[in-house]
């Protein structure tokens, strides 16, 4: 499987993808964050899928690249072109996947900033080739387990949210989907283009690279759960007790009637 999260905010683009390939019994690492430069500015590439599908799917996207005159100049362009190619491979590879047992299931984030673009944009693409972009109330995209990093995202991402903090909601989604799950892992690739500027910047993470930042997480949720007010849950512990760090809390024997 795999795990990749595109977000959009006010001042920028953040993209996270991990590593983890796995096929049949075998455990590879693969980059699944690919970037371009084209048009005088650049952009990058996340799927979730058959990776064949999507390898083939980009060498035909750079074919035409090489080909086209004149260049394309927005990144609604290329995410139509990159959609008219997936629909090239479907036509071409779908049935023989089909009848092994394959779904044709390549999803795409694609984002970036071309010379006609006044801002970076992020689009995600779907496996019948047509897109959606972000917006301010729909401000990320995810693909692969995409099931335990949204609740932190829904519940403190916006489009205002500033950049520093979007990239650490994206390390925290990918927390969340490793510590679940055996088929997303480290190492991680980070790409962030801010608002004003068409070069990204990206690097690898190791685990050991992320270890005290994960780590100081795991002690924030480990002290907000002891820290916790319970007296809502009174009835339903023995004797109405309460650990000592909810001593200070009002209740009735304290009160002043």
């Amino acid at each position: 499987m795999t795990f990749c999260i595109g977000i959009q905010v006010r001042e920028g683009i953040v993209a996270l993808a991990d590593t983890r390939i796995v096929r049949g019994s075998e455990q590879v690492n693969k980059q699944k964050l690919a970037a371009f430069q084209h048009s005088g500015g650049s952009l990058f590439t996340m799927t979730s899928g058959l990776r064949s599908v999507r390898d083939k799917t980009l060498v035909y996207v750079e074919e035409v690249l090489r080909e086209t005159q004149p260049v394309q100049d927005r990144l609604y362009q290329f995410a139509n072109l990159f959609g008219q190619q997936l629909r090239r491979v479907k036509q071409e590879d779908g049935p023989s996947l089909s009848s092994t047992g394959h779904s044709f299931n390549l999803h795409a984030i694609i984002g970036g900033c071309l010379v006609g673009d006044q801002k970076p944009q992020l689009f995600y693409i779907y496996p019948e080739g047509n897109w959606v972009e972000a917006a301010v109330d729909s401000p990320y995209f995810m693909i692969g387990r995409t099931y335990y990093g949204k609740p932190i995202l829904d519940r403190l991402l916006t489009y205002e949210t500033p950049l520093q903090s979007a990239i650490s909601l994206a390390l925290l989604a990918f927390d969340a989907t490793h510590a679940s799950v055996t088929d997303v892992d480290f190492p991680i690739d980070l790409m962030v283009i801010p608002a004003g500027t068409r070069q990204p910047i990206s690097r690898r993470y190791s685990e050991s690279d992320l270890k005290p930042a994960t780590q100081w997480w795991s002690n924030v949720l480990s002290e907000s759960l002891a820290s916790m007010p319970m007296q809502w849950a009174q009835e339903l512990l023995p004797n109405g007790s309460f650990p000592s760090n909810n001593a200070s809390q009002p209740n009735d024997t304290n009160s002043n009637w």
